[in-house]
C-alpha cells in the first residue's frame, strides 16, 4: 500500500501532520508513506522511521502555474492508493483531483461552493476539541480513520534523533546550571510579545531561579533579540552565544536542555516531541483550543488573554479571529507580566 501525506505548511503543521504516518505505519509496518512538506520544514519529520520518503516543494514555485502541472504529474506517476491532505487548500485539492489515487482525503471548504469532487472522503472540519490532544491533532487523527481503524490511536507526535546527533554537545561551558530556552519573538509580529514585557519576564526569571536562559530567535530576528537582551537587568544569565541556524540544530540543541517557554507556535510542538516541559503564551487572536496540545497545568502550561479576561471577547468567530489578527497590538498590551509572571512561576517551580 502506497501513501502520501500533503502538508504544506509550516513547522509545528508538518511535525503534528506526522502522528498520520506514525499510526498508519504502526498499523501496516510494509506500507509505503510518502510525506510532501516544503522545503524549510524537513528538520522535524528528518530520521523518522514512519516516511520512507520526503517530497520537497518550495513555497514560491510552487504558486507557479506550471511548477504545480508538473508536481500533479509527478504525483499521478507515483500511484498512491491513499491521499491524506491535512493542508485542504487549492494547490493540495488540484493534486488530489488528478492524482489518480483510490482515496483521498480532505477537510470540505468553509465555503458553500468549494467542494468540487477533489475528495473520495471530503470531511467536516469539527467544531471544537474533544481531547487533550488539541483540536489541530483531533483533525488529523479524524482524516486517518477515514482510511480504517487504527485504534489504539498515538496522539503524540514524535522527533528521532540519530544516535550521532545525541552526542553532539552544545551547552558545553553552560550545564553548570538548567538551561531555559527562551522564545522571545513569535514567527511574525502578530504573534510576538511587547519587547518590554519580554524583559521584564527574563528578569523575573533570572532574580528568581539559579537558571541560564537561552534566547531562541529566527535568523533574522537577530537586532530585535539584540534590543530585547538590551533591555534586561541580568544579563550575565544570558546565553547569546549559542545559536541554532536550522530547525534541526534547534531539535538538537532544545532536547539538551531543560524547558521552553515560549509565543505559541513551531518551537513548542517541537518541545512538546521531545518531551520537555513546556510554558505557552499565546498571541490574543490564535484559538487556543486549535493549537494548546497535552495540556495539564503542570508539564505543559498556556496563558491566553481570553482566559484572563474573558469579557474582551463576546465571540471567537473565524471573522472576529481574523480582524484581531490584523491588529493584535493593543490586545497584547492587555496581557500584562503582572498576569502571567504568577503562572510561570508555579510553572518553574513544577519543572526545575
Amino acid at each position: 500500500m502506497k501513501v502520501l501525506i500533503i502538508q504544506n505548511k509550516r513547522i509545528g503543521d508538518v511535525l503534528i501532520s506526522s502522528v498520520i504516518a506514525n499510526n498508519f505505519k504502526a498499523k501496516y509496518p510494509k506500507s509505503e508513506v510518502h510525506f510532501m512538506a516544503y522545503d524549510f520544514t524537513h528538520g522535524v519529520i528528518s530520521n523518522n522511521p514512519n516516511i520512507d520518503k520526503i517530497i520537497s516543494i518550495n513555497d514560491k514555485e510552487l504558486k507557479k502555474l506550471p511548477v504545480l502541472f508538473r508536481l500533479i504529474r509527478q504525483i499521478k506517476k507515483e500511484q498512491y492508493d491513499i491521499i491524506f491532505d491535512p493542508y485542504s487548500k487549492t494547490q493540495s485539492k488540484l493534486i488530489c483531483k488528478f492524482s489518480g489515487a483510490k482515496q483521498t482525503i480532505g477537510h470540505k471548504s468553509r465555503k458553500k461552493l468549494g467542494n468540487w469532487g477533489y475528495y473520495t472522503h471530503p470531511l467536516t472540519i469539527s467544531k471544537e476539541k474533544t481531547k487533550i490532544c488539541g483540536k489541530a491533532i483531533e483533525d488529523r487523527i479524524h482524516l486517518l480513520s477515514q482510511a480504517g481503524n487504527f485504534e489504539p490511536i498515538v496522539y503524540e507526535p514524535k522527533i528521532f534523533l540519530t544516535e550521532e546527533e545525541k552526542k553532539e554537545d552544545w551547552l558545553q561551558d553552560y550545564k553548570n546550571k538548567k538551561v531555559i530556552v527562551l522564545g522571545i519573538l513569535g514567527s511574525t509580529p502578530q504573534k510576538s510579545m511587547p519587547y518590554e514585557y519580554v524583559a521584564q519576564i527574563v528578569d523575573f526569571i533570572t532574580s528568581n531561579y539559579d537558571v541560564n536562559i537561552l534566547f531562541n530567535y529566527a535568523p533574522h530576528q537577530k537586532e530585535e533579540a539584540q534590543k530585547i537582551h538590551e533591555m534586561c537587568q541580568n544579563k550575565s544569565n544570558i546565553i547569546l552565544d549559542i545559536y541554532a541556524k536550522s530547525i534541526r540544530d534547534f531539535i538538537k540543541l532544545m532536547s539538551q536542555c531543560d524547558v521552553l517557554v515560549s509565543n505559541e507556535g513551531g518551537t513548542v510542538h517541537i518541545a512538546k516531541a521531545l518531551n520537555k516541559p513546556t510554558f505557552t503564551i499565546f498571541s490574543p487572536y490564535v484559538n487556543k483550543d486549535h493549537w494548546a496540545s497535552f495540556e495539564d497545568g503542570k508539564f505543559h502550561h498556556s496563558v491566553h488573554l481570553l482566559e484572563m479576561k474573558p469579557n474582551l471577547f463576546d465571540s471567537f468567530t473565524f471573522e472576529e479571529c481574523k480582524r484581531i489578527e490584523k491588529n493584535p497590538d493593543e490586545l497584547y498590551k492587555q496581557l500584562t507580566p503582572e498576569m502571567i509572571i504568577p503562572e510561570l512561576d508555579t510553572f518553574l517551580k513544577n519543572n526545575l
